[in-house]
């Protein structure tokens, strides 16, 4: 059973299809999390920059995901919010060595918690303080103080220090959306 079958489980879910929004500034590993999440015989080897966005569809045991992967690059952002109605759930994820970007992946969240969409939905949030590898990588508890997580009371998030590309904390986040 992979994330996506334990998010359903988690938000209640009767429906058949699941819609998860997966946003973060460029370069954050959000497409390689997607791709890891994913069960293992739909995986692809060659992970590249999304331009605009991609849909992920897939199916499990019970149900039916699409994942839209939203490309971080400054021109595409603006693009978020068009698929915000649909959205059950988000996935918001953060390069957390790239100290010098966080105040812009702190406004981008401050955009989305603000917009109409979202506001007064209780949206599960699930943040990924992404390549916890590097070297100058800062802690999620440092990141989550950044972009002043403490801040958000009417919606349930998590934040768990990941390592996309060897799957590293992805299971935390499982484990909290089944919680």
């Amino acid at each position: 059973m992979g994330l996506f079958d334990k998010l359903a489980g988690w938000l209640g879910l009767k429906k058949k299809e699941v819609h998860v929004l997966c946003l973060g500034l460029d370069n954050s590993g959000k497409t390689t999390i997607i791709n890891k999440l994913k069960p293992s015989n739909a995986q692809t080897q060659d992970i590249v920059p999304t331009i605009g966005f991609s849909i992920e569809k897939f199916k499990t045991s019970s149900l039916s995901f699409t994942v839209f992967d939203m490309s971080g690059q400054g021109r595409y952002r603006n693009l978020w919010e068009h698929y915000y109605k649909e959205g059950q759930a988000v996935i918001f994820v953060i390069d957390s060595s790239d100290k010098l970007r966080m105040v812009v992946a702190k406004e981008e969240l401050d955009t989305l918690l603000n917009h109409p969409d979202i506001k007064h939905r209780r949206l599960p949030i699930l943040f990924f303080a992404n390549k916890m590898d590097l070297r100058d990588a800062i802690s999620s508890v440092k990141v989550s103080q950044l972009l002043s997580l403490e801040n958000i009371k009417d919606k349930p998030w998590h934040i768990c220090a990941s390592d996309a590309l060897k799957g590293e904390g992805l299971q935390e986040g499982v484990d909290w959306l089944q919680g």
